[in-house]
């Protein structure tokens, strides 16, 4: 996470400037552990995976945890406040307040109802917790059948009527043109894909070269943005409080690393200028971002510019 502050212009001097109110981020995943760089980060947490017991008896808890580490990667990734690393792998936005669904089992398996159980769930209790933005860092692989499809788009972009901004991973499945997540082609919601730039260029693994693409006869630019997304180190699911520090972090890649990046940066835009609606928003991440020279449905817009979004809402010419 050093690697990415420093590579979007978000040093501690430049951030140390920054002043506002905590920002409530809804992320559906695979849960979230209780993680020292995670203390006082959640606000709400609410589990709709329904794990098996005895008997075939679906159990429901609303004690935080995570039993696959994604979801507590991705939270990291957004708010961590990198206790246990001296501030080396502190998140993007350290004071977000996390309204967390667990949607994932421990294989990372879900179902559209248990995702759509979620979204119902951030908008039911979006003015009780302030909700401005979801990160949904996950991808439905399969779905059985259109209706489903339909119903998970209808929710997306209620919840973007509603003023959640709604931010999905573009998914892993690219290189091929029309390789876009199912969640990310809506044109309300901000697909995200991944570029890291100058880094890790000539090395095959790189998120870019599996990164989902959109289709090039679409009218619409997807994904919208890209972020760093190769090789990036926050909080492990699987730390154990008596660990010693260097087993707190863990390193992933993929387009679910690059989406809390945006979703962060997007957070920071908030703390600014709290009045800005989801159409706004989009529209300021998008005319800001740097443009890569890389294909429109690779890209979108381009590179993610948090420095770009703050400054034009410093000088209130957004």
């Amino acid at each position: 996470m050093d690697r990415v502050r420093m590579q979007l212009g978000l040093t501690d001097a430049y951030l140390a400037r920054l002043h506002g109110q905590p920002v409530t981020i809804a992320v559906l995943d695979s849960g979230i552990s209780r993680h020292p760089d995670l203390t006082g980060a959640l606000f709400a947490f609410r589990d709709f995976s329904g794990q098996s017991g005895k008997g075939g008896k679906r159990y429901f808890y609303q004690t935080p945890y995570d039993d696959y580490g994604h979801g507590t990667h991705v939270c990291g990734i957004l708010a961590g406040n990198g206790a246990l690393s001296f501030g080396k792998y502190q998140g993007i936005c350290p004071n977000a307040r996390l309204v967390v669904g667990k949607v994932l089992d421990e294989r990372g398996d879900g179902s559209v109802e248990e995702m759509l159980a979620g979204m119902h769930w951030v908008l039911e209790t979006q003015k009780q917790y302030g909700t401005r933005l979801l990160n949904l860092s996950v991808g439905i692989a399969d779905l059985c059948s259109r209706g489903k499809e339909e119903k998970l788009r209808a929710m997306l972009e209620k919840l973007t009527d509603h003023g959640i901004l709604v931010l999905c991973a573009a998914g892993n499945k690219g290189p091929a043109a029309g390789s876009l997540s199912f969640l990310g082609e809506s044109d309300r919601v901000i697909s995200v894909g991944c570029h890291d730039g100058e880094y890790f260029r000539g090395d095959p693994t790189r998120c870019a070269s599996h990164s989902g693409r959109g289709d090039r006869n679409s009218v619409l630019r997807k994904p919208d943005i890209v972020a760093p997304g190769t090789r990036i180190k926050s909080c492990s699911g699987r730390y154990q409080k008596g660990m010693r520090t260097e087993f707190a972090y863990e390193v992933r890649s993929g387009t679910s690393m690059a989406t809390p990046i945006v979703t962060g940066c997007l957070a920071r835009v908030l703390q600014l200028e709290p009045r800005l609606t989801a159409k706004e928003l989009k529209k300021l991440l998008t005319s800001t971002a740097t443009d890569l020279g890389e294909p429109w449905n690779q890209q979108g817009w381009g590179m993610a510019c948090p420095r770009g979004m703050l400054e034009q809402v410093r000088r209130g010419s957004f």
